[in-house]
């Protein structure tokens, strides 16, 4: 397991992070499909992954309504992990327990009674990574930069990050933060798959210019990119994506995609799946990508694809089959830039 620095801090996380979203279930709607697991087996989960030096784990208050933070917080106490040990991020946006209109949204109201509901279900004394999960358009962004603010200041949290939002949402940020003296958003977490790769338009460039981290959610496309999906109709037993197609996938292009990571992954004696995840370990703008798993076997395979080497003859084909259509302005700023890049490495050659 490597370990990479986060975003623009001194703080170091695992490369793969255990998602917790498949424990609790049992509340109806989406989370009954994409897991229920209980105590006994989270403890196993979160067990195997401490022992394979993952020491980043994510959740959310929304995963179960709480559950999955009752769980993972209980988990952490069965194994005794030292608190220095694990670095827990979890995520506030929408409405657990008792709802009421503002117990949505990312106003200072509901973030301060997020974070105090989390920590006493997570039974910790302060989260490292806190996220706004989504954006909420009824709350002004410096409204929650300066709650999020106080909350590190007070030290309930060390760390701000935020989730599924735009390029320029981040940037707007980023600005009011430096501008007014407050916490800045660390990391984003966002879908990128090999088979997904609009992040690379915007948000990429912006990441890497402002070192933001990236911690990547559903990097197998909600399974369909495991190799246990064929064109044909061919899917996995029990598989969250049999249930709940989501996310969104340009169907064709991921197939193309699983055929040549199926050809790599039988010459090197390995899974679709850990291809997939080897191919994202290998983009450097990657802080960490979160794994989420139902059973033991599965998780040992996603952690195996740690070991994966591409070469760049391997990483080359694999972006010529997942490469995304050029777009304006992408294509003009890669044309009206081109000279000045020649100017630039001939200065750099002399």
């Amino acid at each position: 397991m490597r370990y990479r620095k986060f975003g623009n801090t001194g703080l170091f996380v695992s490369e793969l992070c255990l998602g917790t979203m498949t424990f609790g279930g049992g509340t109806g709607g989406i989370w009954d499909n994409i897991g229920q697991l209980q105590q006994a087996d989270a403890d196993k989960l979160i067990g195997r992954s401490l022992d394979a030096g993952i020491n980043f784990i994510d959740t959310a208050d929304v995963y179960a309504d709480g559950q999955s933070e009752i769980i993972t917080g209980q988990a952490l106490k069965n194994l005794k992990v030292p608190r220095e040990n694990v670095v827990v991020a979890t995520k506030i946006l929408g409405e657990t327990g008792t709802k009421g209109t503002n117990s949505r949204g990312a106003s200072r109201y509901h973030i301060i009674d997020g974070v105090k509901a989390s920590l006493k279900r997570l039974q910790l004394d302060h989260v490292d990574l806190y996220q706004i999960h989504g954006f909420d358009p009824a709350t002004p962004i410096e409204e929650t930069l300066r709650a999020l603010d106080n909350l590190v200041q007070h030290g309930h949290v060390r760390y701000i990050g935020v989730s599924n939002w735009a390029a320029w949402q981040i940037m707007k940020a980023l600005g009011m933060s430096e501008r007014l003296g407050l916490a800045r958003f660390e990391s984003l977490q966002a879908y990128y798959t090999i088979a997904g790769r609009d992040l690379e338009r915007e948000i990429v460039p912006l990441l890497q210019s402002e070192s933001v981290g990236l911690m990547v959610w559903s990097p197998l496309a909600g399974g369909l990119l495991s190799g246990k999906f064929t064109r044909e109709g061919g899917k996995e037993e029990g598989s969250r994506r049999s249930k709940f197609d989501f996310p969104p996938v340009n169907v064709e292009r991921a197939y193309d995609c699983v055929d040549v990571m199926r050809h790599m992954a039988e010459a090197k004696g390995v899974s679709v799946a850990q291809i997939a995840l080897a191919w994202l370990l290998h983009q450097k703008v990657v802080s960490s990508v979160i794994i989420g798993a139902k059973r033991i076997e599965q998780l040992d395979d996603n952690i195996a694809a740690t070991k994966v080497r591409l070469n760049q003859d391997e990483l080359a084909a694999l972006d010529e089959v997942s490469q995304l259509p050029a777009e304006y302005p992408g294509w003009m700023l890669t044309r009206q830039g081109e000279y000045r890049l020649k100017q630039l490495k001939e200065e750099s050659a002399e």
